[in-house]
């Protein structure tokens, strides 16, 4: 079974998005606990945790956003971003490298590790 690439930024953007929902889903659930104030406050409170470490999230990969290198796909040709020594288009997941060494080998997450191969 093949493995499922994405971008390193849009995993990144996924993962907070799914901190909002979470600290939704999490503010929702203290409505269950309405006779027990304290209980209810603690799940707003985690709610709230997660929906501000989403925003602080999102501020590091913006951030991060800016360090990296814009390249041209040449499969779909729309600008992309990439971070580290191997990462995939934002568009069409076409592998993509900044390291000659790496150029024609098959795609691998672990060359963007210290210790790669």
């Amino acid at each position: 079974m093949a493995k499922k690439y994405s971008s390193k930024i849009n995993k990144i953007r996924s993962f907070a998005l799914g901190l909002i929902f979470a600290g939704f889903i999490i503010m929702y659930g203290g409505i269950f606990f309405k006779n027990h104030p304290i209980v209810m406050t603690i799940f707003m409170i985690l709610g709230v945790l997660a929906i501000l470490s989403s925003t602080l999230v999102y501020f590091w990969i913006g951030m991060l956003s800016t360090k990296a290198v814009q390249v041209i796909c040449p499969n779909c040709n729309k600008p992309t971003k990439v971070l580290g020594k191997v990462d995939m288009c934002m568009y069409c997941r076409e592998p993509l490298t900044l390291d000659p060494n790496l150029e024609g080998k098959e795609f691998d997450e672990k060359y963007n590790r210290k210790k790669n191969l």
